[in-house]
């Protein structure tokens, strides 16, 4: 297993009452540790659609959208209730403006991203047969879609090696030491150059709840985190 450079980089000073690493920092160790802390969590909303049935480029593309400044707990119920509607691209267009626009309300910016999705898929029926393709340029060229939808798209509908990279996974990589960006965008492409790519899908599953119910951004849960013994937790100023 491949460790990181992290190890050379001190703990913050901030947390004196926490011992220092033991262990070097290693991503699969890491990612093992979480897999098991986050079992008892719902799964990240994407990841728990697919779960359900909805394995789709489209939905999965659709629920990504709903998902943008909305928490999981919220876009989840809208995705489904939408989903028990219209499934398909045509399906939606099918539905009139005022009932799509009931259909995701409770998601943020409806009014902004209900006609976003009638484009998206009006597009898909007029220039692919009603089947979005599993190609991240044609993903990104759609109103309203940037790389974290595209990417976590392309991973959970299409098994393809993608990383989606949103505020759970930004934080938490960061934390760790394990890269040093500023920006999610920055995390991504810093996560594409050191993550093995046999990872990339599933950082974002594992790291979504990780990042939402034990490495919280105030006060994560350093005492009883199982990644205690090997990070460095770089920038926490307070924990539980």
């Amino acid at each position: 297993m491949a460790s990181t450079s992290t190890s050379k980089r001190s703990v913050d000073r901030s947390t004196p009452d926490l011992p220092p690493p033991t262990e070097p920092f290693d991503i699969d160790v890491a990612l093992e540790r979480v897999e098991a802390a986050v079992a008892p969590y719902p799964a990240a909303a994407m990841f728990a659609l697919r779960e359900a049935g909805h394995t789709s480029v489209f939905e999965q593309l659709v629920a990504c959208m709903l998902s943008i400044r909305t928490r999981d707990e919220v876009s989840l119920p809208v995705a489904l209730r939408l989903f028990a509607r219209a499934r398909t691209p045509q399906q939606l267009l099918d539905l009139d403006e005022s009932t799509l626009l009931e259909a995701i309300q409770g998601t943020s910016f409806p009014g902004q991203k209900a006609p976003q999705l009638r484009r998206i898929a009006q597009r898909a029926v007029d220039e692919f047969g009603g089947d979005l393709p599993c190609d991240d340029a044609v993903l990104q060229s759609l109103p309203g879609v940037g790389p974290k939808c595209a990417h976590l798209t392309l991973g959970v509908a299409c098994n393809v090696a993608t990383i989606s990279v949103d505020i759970h996974v930004h934080r938490v990589t960061n934390r760790w030491g394990y890269i040093a960006a500023r920006t999610p965008e920055q995390t991504m492409v810093a996560l594409e150059r050191i993550l093995p790519q046999r990872h990339w899908i599933e950082i974002n599953r594992l790291l979504v709840p990780f990042g939402k119910h034990i490495c919280t951004g105030p006060r994560p849960r350093c005492s009883t985190c199982p990644l205690l013994p090997m990070c460095p937790r770089i920038g926490v100023t307070s924990h539980r």
